[in-house]
């Protein structure tokens, strides 16, 4: 059984074919268009589609659903999840499927799930599935571009992955250094608060800028606990629709 699962984000739209687990097809989308549906169509033949999205409706989306019975993923698809957040309609599904995609690979833990996109989330599931909410901030690039656009004379720069000093010694190292050692310090804070008391968990990275964050953390006391997933949202849309109706 062939599953088609599509995140659509912010900035991207992700769209990946499974068979069973496997991941068969993953494809980056800045537009999707109804020729790039076809083609996808044409070449795996799909049994069923799940839809995350953090937007409206696109003509692509009407072109499934008058072929398919699509499945549009929202909070009242539990998936094995007990979850305790109190306004369960404004939790974003790509952050309720980065949870369930954690539980579903990493059973029996704890996780901290942490999502690098165009905003930087963080959220928490326990060992017992129990699931209470979490945090967002903004995102790497969204800090670089505010530090260029609210002020007059800073300029716009982009993420440095060979960044590694304490401190900036001209006017660019010191935006570098206020832009990534504050997402180091940050993410080190979050992961500290949620395993504090001797609480043991995984963290898990997705995301865009999951690779860089594990760049900020390879010397931090944390490492060893890191696990990359960029495509968490999609093996957790993918879980979660074959575990819909169960």
């Amino acid at each position: 059984m062939l599953i088609l699962a599509a995140d659509i984000g912010n900035t991207l739209t992700k769209l990946a074919v499974f068979d069973n687990n496997q991941m068969v097809h993953i494809g980056q989308h800045e537009q999707v268009s109804t020729e790039d549906i076809e083609v996808l169509l044409s070449r795996y033949n799909i049994s069923k589609i799940i839809i995350s999205t953090v937007k409206g409706h696109e003509e692509w989306q009407k072109q499934l659903s008058e072929r398919y019975e699509v499945v549009m993923f929202d909070s009242h698809i539990k998936a094995g999840i007990i979850n305790h957040y109190k306004t369960p309609h404004t939790l974003g599904t790509d952050r309720l499927a980065a949870v369930i995609g954690a539980n579903n690979l990493y059973p029996g833990t704890n996780n901290v799930v942490i999502g690098g996109g165009t905003c930087i989330t963080y959220d928490f599931i326990d060992a017992n599935t129990n699931y209470f909410g979490g945090s967002i901030s903004p995102g790497l690039n969204m800090r670089y571009k505010a530090v260029n656009y609210y002020t007059a004379a800073l300029p716009l720069l982009t993420a440095d992955d060979r960044f590694e000093a304490n401190y900036g010694d001209d006017t660019e190292s010191a935006i570098r250094s206020g832009v990534q050692n504050g997402i180091k310090y940050e993410l080190e804070g979050f992961i500290n608060n949620y395993t504090k008391n001797g609480i043991t968990a995984n963290v898990v990275l997705h995301g865009g800028d999951s690779i860089f964050f594990d760049t900020l953390l390879k010397n931090s006391i944390f490492a060893p606990y890191i696990k990359i997933e960029p495509y968490l949202v999609l093996k957790g849309l993918n879980a979660a629709i074959q575990k819909h109706n169960d």
